[in-house]
């Protein structure tokens, strides 16, 4: 079907073992979409997004992940959002004992996205 891309968990694109390629999978242009695998103990790069002005949100699926900003720790469980401006410091970290899995979505603060007048 023309315009549509459907894929399963297990057939999406997977980098560096934690990573699952979710916008690549699904071929998306106009926002980020990633996932990140974490088992216990790891964590992602510390960074900001700052030089690419992206705001990020972080959904936790699975897991009790902890998100550290500017090195406050949030300690977060399924079905938690987190929205973050570019230019907090960010990471996150699972001090938990089973895989956590985090959705991350961003895009640039000057996208030119307009809300819905009822969302």
């Amino acid at each position: 079907m023309s315009g549509v891309t459907i894929k399963h968990d297990d057939e999406l694109e997977r980098d560096y073992g934690k990573w699952v390629l979710v916008r690549r999978s699904l071929g998306v242009g106009s926002f980020g979409l990633n996932m990140v695998e974490l088992p216990a103990g790891e964590e992602i790069p510390e960074h900001d997004e700052t030089d690419r002005a992206q705001e990020e949100v972080f959904l936790v699926l699975d897991g009790s992940p902890t998100l550290v900003v500017d090195g406050t720790e949030h300690r977060l469980r399924p079905g938690s959002f987190a929205r973050l401006d570019p230019e907090p410091m960010r990471t996150v970290r699972n001090d938990g004992a089973a895989v956590a899995r985090v959705l991350i979505v961003s895009a640039p603060v000057t996208s030119g996205y307009e809300p819905m007048g009822w969302a």
